[in-house]
């Protein structure tokens, strides 16, 4: 008999479940969306309608109240991430949070104190940790191909890229770029380097531009439109050290004089390789030895026209490693843990460039 369809409360109307997680859920067929929920009602009942969801309500209470739900997948912005995944914690539900865990460290635990108790499954929403090249490189890492990884570079850096709407606000979102694209590029470095437990970070941040009126450039504007503050920061950058002896270099940003770019870099003892955007052709290379001679190689990925990612869509791939996990046991690729450590360097940046100096985590 075949397995029943797991149900799912979308919290959140917002850009990222419009666009991303709601149109992918119509691919995967033993899951179930019942419900909506966002604090704009009439938002909610408009992303219902569209995407064919038979219950829209205004909390997430409310959606989490209906009978026979099993998962809670959470969309809103980064400050309301603790409280909904607490409440989905305690009705038992498994959970996929959006980047970043929370909007701080105290938030941070107490979801995982909530999670831990109920016992259910978490799966934090790094989507850059199920596209397949970086897949492809996690193969390699494991089977030892780069040897020690001992050095990582992490950058993601826009010239012209602030988003407007909450995202300047950091009593919503809790920071820029940093917390923002800057979790994307450091978090996939961290983990094709093994995620090895972060102890020290040196940083510094810049807010040297701000709300800039540059000509001939878009501005990407969230659904909660209003910019009731802008007081994040334009970039940052600095490096992270490991308990291993390992060290990440990072540079983010979403206003800064540069070009655009989007990479990250690591080097072992055997091979290093790069990893570039996923828009880009070759995303892959990667750099070694062969009978004494240096070696190029750049392995293939066929291309989504899913915003350009290698092979699927990583967001179907991280739903369905969700149910997976459910439904077998096994533990997420993006699990409570990592989700913790990627939360403590964010912090960290974020601490480091207050404080002037080097913190220890």
């Amino acid at each position: 008999m075949a397995e029943q369809k797991l149900k799912v409360a979308i919290i959140g109307a917002g850009n990222i479940a419009q666009n991303a997680h709601l149109p992918t859920y119509k691919d995967i067929p033993d899951v179930e969306i019942v419900a909506i929920a966002d604090w704009n009602l009439e938002r909610a009942q408009e992303a219902a309608k569209k995407f064919g969801i038979p219950n829209a309500f205004a909390s997430c209470e409310e959606a989490f109240a209906l009978p026979g739900l099993d998962i809670a997948d959470i969309c809103v912005w980064n400050k309301s991430h603790a409280p909904v995944a607490i409440a989905a914690a305690k009705r038992g539900l498994h959970i996929l949070c959006e980047k970043p865990m929370a909007w701080d460290m105290n938030d941070a635990y107490a979801m995982e104190a909530a999670i831990k108790e109920s016992g259910k499954v978490f799966v934090l929403g790094v989507m850059n940790r199920y596209r397949k090249d970086v897949q492809l490189l996690k193969e390699m890492a494991n089977a030892g191909k780069f040897g020690d990884i001992y050095y990582g570079k992490a950058i993601y850096l826009r010239r012209r890229g602030t988003p407007l709407g909450w995202f300047t606000d950091t009593q919503k979102s809790g920071g820029g770029p940093v917390i923002d694209i800057g979790v994307h590029c450091i978090d996939r470095t961290w983990y094709l380097m093994g995620c090895p437990r972060p102890v020290r970070v040196s940083a510094s941040t810049s807010y040297r531009i701000g709300d800039y009126q540059t000509k001939g450039v878009s501005r990407w504007v969230a659904l909660d439109s209003d910019v009731t503050a802008f007081d994040t920061e334009d970039s940052a950058s600095g490096v992270i050290h490991f308990e291993n002896g390992a060290s990440m270099l990072f540079e983010v940003s979403w206003a800064i004089n540069l070009p655009n770019e989007e990479v990250s870099f690591i080097a072992g003892t055997k091979a290093g390789a790069k990893l570039g955007s996923p828009m880009e052709d070759k995303p892959v290379a990667v750099y070694g030895e062969d009978c004494g001679f240096l070696t190029d190689n750049e392995p293939y990925i066929e291309k989504s026209p899913f915003f350009g990612f290698g092979g699927d869509n990583p967001f179907k791939t991280e739903i369905l490693e969700l149910v997976n996990c459910i439904r077998t046991g096994k533990k997420p690729i993006s699990p409570l843990e990592d989700a913790l450590g990627i939360e403590r360097i964010l912090m960290g940046i974020y601490e480091s460039a207050k404080a002037g100096k080097e913190i220890t985590l």
